[in-house]
């Protein structure tokens, strides 16, 4: 492993453990480490400063490579692990930083101070399925001309239109008036959240069945006196 080095003056074979030539990201490993002493640090090691020469000898004991972590340190910061592995590990980390960091899409709906049910209706449905299919909503309300009279009346539009996605998603903020804007953002519920919302409506159904037990009994008491 770390031991196929090149001699003296040979150029490194392709996918020489001593090349550090495939990536930007690389590290100066083995002998191309040029302190003339080192810090080791790590589990498999004694902690301390090494000569150059002993620390990649303790690497070759070890069937690992020398890697400088730290080259700005003094001495240079060093540690005796499996480079490959070492370089696999850090692109899978990558892989799924860069998953976490993806695009978060924002679907706009526009209503007016005064847009009617149908028109209502037409934006709700849209409204939720962006939320299901993981997007943000942004709702307003635009008001034209003088119609910025009635901004009670597109509040009250907004958090109806909050209210009747609760089970899809969240308001992240109460609506703002920005301009000729009043604007609400809803973000979609996670999977758990949305599964949670049924039980609780199947405990306030189960609840008036005992009802008509009770007045069933009171009948039959009545009709034996």
């Amino acid at each position: 492993m770390g031991a196929n080095r090149p001699k003296p003056g040979q150029k490194p074979a392709p996918g020489d453990r001593n090349s550090n030539s495939n990536g930007k990201d690389q590290h100066v490993i083995n002998e191309r480490i040029r302190a003339r002493e080192v810090r080791l640090v790590g589990d498999n090691v004694e902690p301390g400063i090494y000569p150059i020469e002993k620390a990649r000898r303790l690497a070759d004991e070890l069937e690992l490579d020398l890697v400088e972590i730290t080259a700005q340190a003094d001495p240079p910061v060093c540690r005796i692990i499996d480079y490959q592995k070492f370089l696999y590990q850090q692109k899978k980390r990558q892989k799924e930083q860069k998953a976490k960091a993806a695009k978060v899409v924002v679907k706009e709906i526009r209503f007016g101070p005064q847009t009617d049910d149908h028109d209502y209706n037409f934006k709700l449905k849209h409204a939720i399925g962006f939320l299901k299919e993981g997007s943000k909503v942004k709702a307003y309300v635009f008001f034209r001309g003088r119609s910025i009279l009635f901004k009670e009346q597109g509040e009250v539009l907004l958090l109806r239109f909050a209210n009747d996605l609760e089970d899809y998603g969240r308001l992240e903020s109460m609506p703002v008036l920005e301009g000729k804007r009043m604007t609400i953002m809803m973000a979609p519920l996670k999977a758990g959240a949305k599964k949670a919302a049924p039980k609780q409506d199947n405990q306030k159904q189960k609840a008036p069945k005992e009802a008509p037990k009770a007045e069933a009994s009171d009948e039959n008491s009545e009709t034996e006196e």
